[in-house]
Parts: C-alpha cells; sequence; structure tokens
C-alpha cells in the first residue's frame, strides 16, 4: 500500500503520526509541505478524496488566518485554497493519503482509518 504523509517535522502530532505508520512496518512518501508546498491541484484532489470540506484543513494557530479574514464562513472553498497555496502554514497536519482515503489526522488515531 502506497502511503503519502504531508509532514511537519516540527510538529509533534506529525511525527507520532509518522511514526505510528512506520510501527505499521510502512515506509510513507514524506512530504514536508512546508518546503515542497502541494500544488493547487493536489490539495484540492487529497481534500477531495478525504470526504471533509476545505476549511477542515484549514489551521488557525500560528497562522496568518485572522490577518486574511479566513474566519469569513461565506468564503468560498476557492478562495480558501487560494490561501492554503499562498500560505503553506495554513495547511493542517499531519494528512495522510493511501489508497483507502485521505485523513487529517486530528486527533493522531485518525492515521489508523487510511493504513492497513
Amino acid at each position: 500500500m502506497s502511503v503519502i504523509i504531508y509532514h511537519n517535522p516540527a510538529c509533534s502530532t506529525s511525527r507520532n503520526a509518522l511514526a505510528a505508520i512506520r510501527e505499521k512496518g510502512i515506509e510513507p512518501q514524506i512530504i514536508e509541505y512546508l518546503k515542497t508546498p502541494p500544488s493547487r491541484d493536489e490539495l484540492k484532489a487529497v481534500i477531495a478524496k478525504s470526504g471533509e470540506p476545505v476549511r477542515h484543513f484549514l489551521r488557525e494557530r500560528g497562522t496568518p488566518y485572522g490577518e486574511l479574514g479566513l474566519g469569513d464562513e461565506s468564503l468560498s472553498d476557492d478562495a480558501l485554497l487560494d490561501a492554503m497555496i499562498a500560505h503553506p502554514v495554513l495547511i493542517n497536519r499531519p494528512i495522510v493519503v493511501s489508497d483507502k482515503g485521505a485523513v487529517l489526522c486530528r486527533p493522531l488515531e485518525k492515521v489508523f482509518e487510511v493504513l492497513p
């Protein structure tokens, strides 16, 4: 099974998700999304695969969320995606993608939904 983790090594939840994947005997493709942000299409596809709304993947704490007015519930998914691409720190983490789907691993146990 192919597994991808959108990872931030400075985040303990992200490090713990990576460790949980490896404990299952899987070596995932690791994308440090702050260094190598996903394209807009890639991010949109990952979110679509999760079945969750775009806003679910938007990080508020420690980001320009407030400054950019992203709390406005009337903003479209396209506007939220544009903000996330312009400011990758707005992408919440870790996101794990496999053949079984995509999840934002908050809480950490969500990672097991997409692992064998």
